[in-house]
């Protein structure tokens, strides 16, 4: 009777030990996941303006300066290439972030073109400057050239690969069933676990918001100008 009572304590004792332990685990789970990451942030050599603040943050600040005041979705061809500064798509927060900068994108993508029209299949052989800086497959041969080509894993909490998701950087998404692709520029504002949110223009005017990993399609491209490695 003491044996098969012996074994009874001990087998209750286990039970409670697995019992704490499992509790521990959820505890230090729930702690860890409920508390804020900070992501470090990254500073370039490069000031194309020489204004004193570095590239990636010199486009990220000029997309922010977009939210409330680019107030509408257009999808409208141009003469002379710009649109209203209250109006544009997605790919209208690109060339204006980076015109604040000091970049004027207009002109790089038309004179990349002018030079090897072979890279950009959109253009068909017949380029037209007063859209085609405004076309994502446009931007994506110009960018895969000038533009540092960087991972699209996201993964949330993980803060050696968020680093390497900064504000300024550019975002691409797979097309949509409607065949659009879409665009956006990566904020320094992040979700608790280190997810940056993204400016963009999606049809409600320039808004800064988490779509990085609620957008509907994958993202297939990530990149950050200048290419530093590019002389």
């Amino acid at each position: 009777m003491k044996k098969v009572f012996s074994w009874k304590i001990i087998g209750f004792l286990i039970l409670i030990l697995v019992f704490v332990a499992f509790s521990l685990k959820l505890f230090f789970n729930y702690y860890s996941f409920s508390q804020r990451i900070t992501v470090p942030e990254l500073f370039l050599k490069t000031d194309q303006d020489k204004d004193g603040i570095d590239d990636l943050h010199d486009i990220l600040e000029g997309a922010k300066k977009r939210v409330g005041q680019t107030k509408f979705y257009q999808d409208q061809y141009y003469t002379g290439g710009y649109p209203p500064e209250n109006t544009g798509v997605c790919t209208d927060v690109i060339w204006r972030s980076f015109e604040s900068a000091g970049f004027n994108l207009k002109e790089m993508i038309d004179e990349d073109i002018k030079e090897n029209p072979a890279n950009y299949s959109r253009i068909n052989g017949d380029s037209d400057p007063n859209i085609d800086f405004r076309r994502v497959l446009n931007l994506i041969p110009f960018f895969e050239k000038y533009a540092q080509i960087l991972t699209t894993k996201v993964n949330p909490w993980d803060i050696e690969n968020l680093y390497q998701w900064q504000g300024g950087d550019i975002v691409i998404w797979e097309k949509l069933p409607s065949g659009n692709m879409h665009i956006g520029i990566i904020s320094d504002q992040r979700q608790k676990n280190g997810v940056p949110y993204v400016i963009h223009n999606y049809g409600f005017g320039t808004q800064e918001s988490d779509y990085l990993l609620k957008w509907p399609t994958p993202i297939i491209y990530h990149f950050r100008f200048p290419n530093l490695e590019i002389k």
